[in-house]
């Protein structure tokens, strides 16, 4: 059954209310070049699948919403996550993972400003005629406030989890909650919110400590972006203007990532004090008191993440445009998505040369189920019958970011000796069969140290 968002307050007969379009902001750039580099992003992320096409689902990736993902987006924003999370676990050993409802019971003022209403139920509510307006607002009222809530972040599912998790860490500060999930943002003023993959980490601290705290976190997270950069220098922090501070915040700062058309907040962390906490446990103050001589309540630093504009700023911070000749004084372009290492979808794919068919696929299923077991992803592209050049595949496995390409021929069969080709080198050297699994281990684990 359709289920619909609807806000809460309902400003005038809905019977009158015409479907709006959603408002897509689009890029602005002074540059030409500015315009070309996105056009060619979004042109290679969609042929490349790592969006699924159609306009509207890539302007929804451009807005850093949740989209339409093709296989190697999916793998992209699942490494992403599977980075954030390590990140930060294992950053501090007070960290712990939680895992919430996206959409609950809880009243009205406790949480989320949109409510999940069954399509069939409002539909039979606005064709009863016979209702005056001041009814038929009632109505919708009373089914809004009988329908349950759902999450625009994930700050309030962690400060309902405080209690037990506080009587874990046996009533001592500071620990935190982490958590990622889909969550739904109002798109600016818009009636179609969007889901955003959003990451949380709720840090509980002492009143004293929350501003080293917030500052703490803030050169983790800057570092731990700028790690998986091609251009370090595109991600920066700025602390956010007293004027659009968010309540009950006393003091945030952003992790900003400058586009081509302008610059984008990818993370927000925000000292938020106690407020919320006490509000959301009705203000018993005794069952959130900590361990210590103060008896205080907890302040709380949030870090909040999109990372599906996370997503969007890695493909751009690694797409280069390389002009080169070839052996015939022409000059090409050589497009390459150089993500780093850890981050690659896919990082080795797997190709024949000439000679015997049947016998290279085999060695090529062999060294596939290698790579599988050390968990290395790889690319069968030994699979694909249609004629293709080398050249050819070289610029495909670029655009796709494949760290490598391995070729196995006759020289494989008769010495085991094959050939493999970098992606951010081009440089082609040969490797006994025996050695690719360890090569390619040892590299994508020096990369992520």
């Amino acid at each position: 059954m359709l289920i619909n968002c609807v806000r809460r307050v309902l400003p005038r007969r809905l019977s009158a209310i015409k479907t709006k379009p959603c408002t897509r902001r689009c890029c602005s750039s002074s540059s030409a070049q500015s315009l070309d580099q996105v056009r060619t992003l979004l042109q290679l992320c969609v042929d490349r699948h790592y969006v699924s096409p159609g306009q509207s689902n890539v302007e929804l990736f451009q807005r850093g919403m949740c989209c339409s993902y093709g296989p190697l987006g999916t793998d992209l924003r699942r490494n992403l996550l599977d980075q954030w999370w390590h990140s930060v676990t294992a950053s501090r050993a007070q960290v712990f993972g939680v895992n919430t409802l996206s959409s609950s019971d809880r009243a009205a003022d406790g949480g989320g400003q949109l409510r999940m209403v069954e399509s069939e139920l409002l539909r039979q509510i606005l064709e009863q005629q016979e209702l005056s307006k001041e009814q038929l607002i009632q109505e919708v009222h009373r089914i809004l406030q009988r329908s349950p809530s759902v999450r625009t972040n994930l700050l309030q599912g962690a400060l309902e989890q405080f209690v037990p998790s506080m009587e874990l860490m046996n009533r001592k500060l500071p620990f935190g909650l982490a958590e990622t999930g889909l969550c739904l943002q109002p798109s600016g003023g818009s009636s179609c919110p969007a889901e955003v993959t959003q990451t949380s980490l709720v840090w509980f601290c002492s009143t004293r400590t929350s501003s080293q705290w917030l500052d703490h976190w803030t050169r983790q997270r800057l570092k731990w972006w700028r790690k998986f950069a091609l251009s370090p220098s595109d991600f920066s922090s700025s602390e956010v203007p007293e004027e659009e501070l968010e309540e009950p915040a006393s003091r945030g700062v952003r992790i900003i990532y400058n586009f081509p058309w302008g610059q984008e907040v990818l993370e927000t962390l925000w000292s938020r004090g106690s407020s919320e906490l006490l509000h959301t446990h009705k203000g018993v103050r005794s069952k959130l008191q900590c361990r210590d001589a103060r008896k205080s309540v907890p302040h709380i630093v949030s870090v909040t993440g999109n990372v599906d504009r996370g997503v969007m700023a890695f493909l751009s911070n690694s797409l280069q445009q390389l002009k080169r000749e070839d052996g015939k004084q022409r000059l090409q372009q050589r497009k390459v998505l150089k993500l780093h290492p850890v981050l690659a979808p896919v990082k080795v794919a797997l190709d024949i040369g000439r000679g015997a068919t049947v016998e290279l696929r085999r060695v090529c299923e062999g060294l596939l189920q290698e790579f599988q077991e050390a968990k290395i992803s790889a690319w069968p592209g030994y699979l694909n019958t249609l004629p293709t050049s080398m050249e050819q595949l070289n610029a495909k496995y670029d655009e796709m970011g494949v760290l490598f390409s391995v070729v196995i021929g006759e020289n494989t069969l008769e010495s085991g000796l094959l050939q493999v080709r970098s992606r951010d080198t081009t440089i082609k050297e040969t490797m006994h069969i025996s050695e690719i699994r360890n090569f390619l281990s040892r590299y994508i684990s020096a990369a992520d140290i």
